[in-house]
């Protein structure tokens, strides 16, 4: 199997405590993973240390079967696009303005605006000021601008957070799609099971900063249990049903 990012025993503290504590991911090539775990279990950490937005104590960063090192880290992160947290952007500026200046960021052609815009169902939008859209389209707007350049992965840290179950439904049939239709692996984390259920291919369970699972998601519960009664096992915890 093809993996477009490994990660080898990454390790992060924070005092006393381990935010990452020798995690190894292995993410295979064109599907959807999700990164599951219970808030504070270690995702956006994990996800950090991957994108060299904070540095790991211990461990070491794969892309597209290359090691992140300084030399080549450029030239890698250019091939993949993220959303971490809460989307940026200015409010009095309108959409197209706001990809206008991520585009000549990451100096791509002003013609891929269009296609990323119309991936994620906002180029009717294009001329509304960010400050008058929804946290639906706040966040539909993060990842066009994260898709500008083509990457071939894409990371988003609990994208459906906050939205309504309609901007939830819209997110889920957006990242079920980038695989197939844009070839894009997408590594998503969430805390919540029934939502990466819906669309991951393979996850990978986190708690206290550890790897308790990863493979494929119709593989996580044996003969017998439920998918909610094998992650909850991993997690001991109920909120992440």
């Amino acid at each position: 199997m093809n993996y477009i990012l490994e990660t080898d025993h990454l390790t992060k503290k924070s005092g006393s405590a381990f935010r990452a504590n020798g995690v190894c991911l292995r993410v295979p090539e064109r599907c959807v993973y999700g990164f599951l775990g219970p808030n504070g279990a270690g995702k956006t950490t994990t996800l950090k240390l991957i994108l060299g937005l904070i540095r790991p104590d211990s461990g070491s960063v794969s892309l597209f079967g290359q090691p992140l090192e300084t030399k080549n880290r450029l030239s890698l992160l250019r091939q993949t696009g993220s959303l971490i947290e809460s989307p940026g952007g200015y409010g009095h500026l309108t959409v197209l303005e706001n990809m206008q200046i991520v585009q000549r960021l990451k100096g791509v052609p002003e013609e891929e605006i269009l296609s990323a815009l119309r991936t994620v169902r906002m180029d009717g939008h294009r001329d509304r000021k960010l400050k008058a859209c929804s946290l639906g389209m706040k966040q539909r707007l993060g990842i066009a601008m994260a898709l500008l350049g083509s990457p071939r992965l894409l990371i988003l840290d609990e994208p459906t957070n906050g939205l309504d179950p309609a901007g939830i439904q819209e997110m889920r049939e957006l990242i079920r799609t980038l695989p197939q239709e844009r070839g894009i692996t997408v590594l998503v984390s969430s805390h919540l099971l029934s939502e990466v259920a819906q669309m991951a291919d393979y996850i990978g369970i986190i708690h206290h900063g550890e790897m308790r699972y990863q493979g494929r998601l119709s593989e996580l519960a044996r003969e017998g249990e439920s998918l909610e009664e094998a992650f909850l096992l991993m997690t001991g915890g109920r909120e992440s049903l």
